[in-house]
């Protein structure tokens, strides 16, 4: 693996906007070459590339790392950062919508997996960091399966940990809370709220526009994404939250089962 501080070629998926230009941009900053994707990339990015990847599409996803390959000739890190979000009572979403929302957040982090392991298993090292959310840990109210998608991507990193660590390739999850991105805007939505979950629907979408959740700089997270760079033997999960979201990763593990929800749906009254 590259000594700690050295510049590392790093692949950071959902490169264009939110936390994973953030990253891309202080990565760059930092001296490490830095490819970030998007499915359709246009305008000047700060300092790295952009190119062209669809996560949906696994043709795509593996001519973006063959072009990365072609161009340094090594992948030291990967950063599986691109999702989307999805708001609605559970009921009002459709199959497919919520299909849709598990091929991106995981089956589009395993396609970009499968197309880098092949290189860092012949180099010997490599570091996949998959972003998942502090939402992995419970569920939040009418955006279960925001939280059902990244709890799914949570184990399939825990389980790829296991598997590659013998090929020098070393894997962790990093869990933000809220930040200031536009994933908000680009949220899978029902095409209507049912009358018995309007009131609660409305107050939680009140809460997520109105509220502090989104006020941190995810410049943040991108500094810890090169602590985790830098560090040879980094921990399983970090978490990048702070206040009453990083409390409630610990009261869920502590409390009983009903009176942690009950907690959770006194935010949405």
């Amino acid at each position: 693996m590259p000594k700690p501080n050295t510049p590392q070629v790093v692949l950071v998926t959902g490169g264009s906007s939110g936390i994973g230009k953030a990253v891309c941009a202080y990565l760059a900053a930092q001296g490490h070459t830095v490819y970030g994707t998007s499915r359709k990339p246009a305008g000047q990015a700060e300092g790295y590339q952009l190119i062209a990847m669809d996560l949906a599409d696994e043709a795509s996803v593996n001519q973006a790392v063959a072009e990365v390959l072609a161009n340094s000739n090594r992948i030291d890190a990967v950063v599986n950062n691109a999702g989307l979000g999805i708001q609605g009572a559970t009921e009002d979403l459709t199959p497919g919508q919520a299909t849709a929302l598990f091929d991106t957040n995981v089956m589009g982090a395993h396609r970009v997996v499968r197309a880098v392991l092949p290189q860092m298993r012949k180099q010997g090292s490599g570091l996949i960091i998959n972003i998942t959310s502090l939402a992995a840990n419970f569920g939040l109210p009418y955006r279960g399966f925001y939280s059902a998608s990244k709890a799914a991507l949570e184990r399939y990193t825990e389980t790829l940990s296991m598997e590659v660590k013998p090929f020098g390739i070393r894997v962790a999850s990093l869990q933000p809370g809220e930040y200031k991105t536009n994933i908000g805007a680009n949220r899978i939505r029902p095409a209507q709220t049912s009358e018995p979950y309007k009131a609660g629907y409305n107050r939680a979408m009140e809460l997520l526009g109105g509220s502090l959740h989104y006020s941190r700089d995810p410049n943040e997270v991108a500094r810890l994404v090169e602590r985790i760079m830098a560090d040879p033997r980094p921990r399983t999960v970090y978490y990048a939250a702070h206040g009453k979201q990083r409390l409630a990763v610990l009261l869920k593990k502590l409390l009983p089962g009903r009176f942690f929800q009950r907690l959770m749906m006194q935010e949405y009254k």
